[in-house]
């Protein structure tokens, strides 16, 4: 390629992306002409290419009009089997583009969900391994006992012994983990020896294989822009009052395919998010924001549940575009919330977004008071927080700290902001902001909130319990707990239970016989605590939450509970 038409090329990358918030019939004309003339394009620089995709993927989740959309999609079709990105695949290893290897530590769950759906292509990136003894130290559990005597005898070498284990029949990762999988049938066992390993892995592509150039929910509705995205920040009270349009299940066999999507979205940005990979395919719920905007949420399979908060990924979608995710965890009318832009979309609309993550929140979980943990807003080593300024983000919306020391270190910043208008917190600064949870509450300010009440010590109040009492056999303290709870309650699992409700009832048996007072309940006060304990392993552990918010008497005991100091 000639240095004039490389400069062209660049030129015209530029002009896309000065375009990117821009939007209008003269916008829309421009954006396309570029885009179909890039797409016919060959860059030399894989930085180049990169940018091109990102710019294409923004503009399939905020299209300007019909034509615009059918030129994106016909480029984003098309970007595995580019020239230059043959040439470039190399430099563009883990940037997830359709075309290109993926690599990463993947965990339990997503392993074996790649290695069953591409075992072929799932393979270990052994010159990326620090430690394979961890690995060789299970091939005595990955043989069937008629190989033993070859495994006694031959000294094969852990990639030999894979390789002649695995055969014909695909990657070697995908055997390992396969193989553990069904010689592990704890599947608490199988994640603690899998993630033991802790291994490189690479996932060749292939035609079909996942990538955030094609991923998208297709039964989203096209929503065409003739106006920018709104950039300004929401007012949180007004955002709380308006509600999402509509709440859907998905049937079981859509719910699959949203978790499949949400793991497709993180294992090509080289991310892995418990929730997501221990999705429940029955508690997949889609969320309507209105204007193209909506979020997957996905509930937790009830044997990955919590004890007491409940925790709910949610996968952001514009225009069926995966462009972020959310975590929160909630309970007594109070959530902590995690949110991420991926970076294609950010600049864009993040605080609006935000606020309606905070109005769903509201309605699904009836919170009123929330939250943000320090690795969310730069604290715990998060740099990319740290560079993005998150803690400002969040402090413009109306976020404080309730540490004194810290809020005292945010009056003396903004202070300065107000007298020097150039002013920007040194990264010292931002790291010792970024050390405590920040809170904001939509009615008074209250306590008895997740990141406040210290839930942790409710787990310490069992451990003492159990220790006392199960006489070191825990199976049958286990078996011993559930029995008495069941009396004390007055009622307990029945064949009309499911196994989750089963599970949950023995989970918090300990819990029921450490309430103080229970005696003394009404009757239909114990009723009620039964119904909470079975929606905690019930279909929606939402219903949890919201059951025990309305708990007056186990709120308070379980709240009086966290705030006694055991350790």
């Amino acid at each position: 390629m000639s240095r004039a038409a490389d400069a062209g090329e660049r030129a015209d990358l530029r002009r896309l992306e000065a375009l990117r918030v821009t939007f209008g019939a003269a916008a829309a004309r421009a954006r396309r002409a570029l885009v179909t003339r890039l797409a016919r394009s060959r860059f030399s620089r894989a930085g180049d290419l990169l940018r091109f995709h990102e710019a294409l993927l923004f503009a399939r989740a905020y299209p300007d009009d019909a034509a615009t959309l059918r030129a994106v999609e016909r480029a984003l079709h098309a970007f595995a089997s580019r020239a230059d990105l043959a040439a470039l695949r190399d430099k563009l290893e883990g940037s997830g583009l359709a075309g290109v290897d993926i690599r990463f530590r993947f965990f339990a769950a997503t392993a074996l969900r790649l290695a069953t759906r591409w075992p072929e292509r799932l393979r270990y990136d052994w010159d990326a391994f620090e430690d394979p003894a961890r690995l060789e130290e299970l091939l005595p559990l990955l043989a069937v006992h008629g190989e033993t005597p070859g495994l006694d005898e031959w000294d094969l070498g852990l990639r030999g012994w894979l390789a002649r284990m695995t055969g014909s029949h695909g990657g070697d990762a995908a055997f390992v983990t396969r193989r553990l999988a069904d010689r592990v049938r704890d599947p608490f066992l199988f994640e603690k020896l899998h993630d033991g390993v802790d291994a490189p892995m690479v996932l060749r592509w292939d035609a079909g294989g996942p990538s955030r150039t094609l991923a998208r929910w297709e039964r989203s509705r096209v929503v065409f822009r003739s106006e920018p995205p709104a950039h300004g920040r929401p007012d949180l009270a007004a955002e709380l009052a308006r509600p999402p349009r509509r709440v859907t299940a998905l049937s079981r066999r859509d719910g699959e395919r949203m978790i499949a999507l949400a793991m497709e979205a993180m294992v090509t940005r080289g991310r892995d998010l418990d929730v997501f990979a221990y999705a429940d395919p029955a508690d997949v719920r889609m969320v309507d924001c209105g204007d193209g905007l909506e979020f997957a949420c996905m509930g937790a399979l009830p044997e990955r549940r919590l004890l007491l908060e409940s925790v709910h990924g949610f996968l952001t979608l514009k225009c069926g575009v995966p462009t972020g995710y959310v975590l929160t965890s909630a309970l007594y009318g109070s959530a902590e919330v995690a949110y991420n832009v991926f970076d294609a979309f950010r600049g864009a609309e993040a605080g609006a977004v935000y606020g309606r993550v905070l109005a769903m929140t509201a309605h699904l979980f009836g919170a009123d008071s929330f939250t943000v943990y320090p690795y969310q807003l730069g604290g715990a080593g998060n740099e990319e927080g740290l560079a993005s300024g998150a803690w400002w983000f969040y402090r413009k919306l109306g976020f404080a700290p309730r540490d004194r020391a810290a809020r005292a270190l945010v009056r003396r910043e903004e202070e300065r902001m107000a007298r020097e208008r150039a002013h920007r917190s040194s990264r010292a600064t931002l790291m010792a902001l970024g050390e405590h949870n920040v809170y904001w509450h939509a009615g008074a300010r209250r306590d008895d909130v997740v990141g406040l009440l210290p839930l942790a010590n409710v787990g310490l109040a069992v451990t003492d319990f159990l220790a006392a009492h199960d006489g070191g056999e825990p199976d049958r303290g286990a078996r011993a707990c559930a029995l008495e709870a069941a009396a004390r309650l007055g009622a307990g699992p029945t064949s009309a239970w499911t196994r989750g409700e089963r599970l949950a009832f023995g989970r918090w048996a300990p819990l029921v016989l450490l309430l103080p007072g229970l005696a003394r309940w009404s009757a239909a006060e114990r009723r009620a605590l039964v119904a909470v304990i079975r929606a905690k392993g019930g279909r929606r552990e939402s219903d949890f939450v919201r059951r025990f918010d309305a708990h007056a008497k186990l709120r308070a005991a379980i709240a009086a509970a966290a705030r006694t100091t055991l350790a």
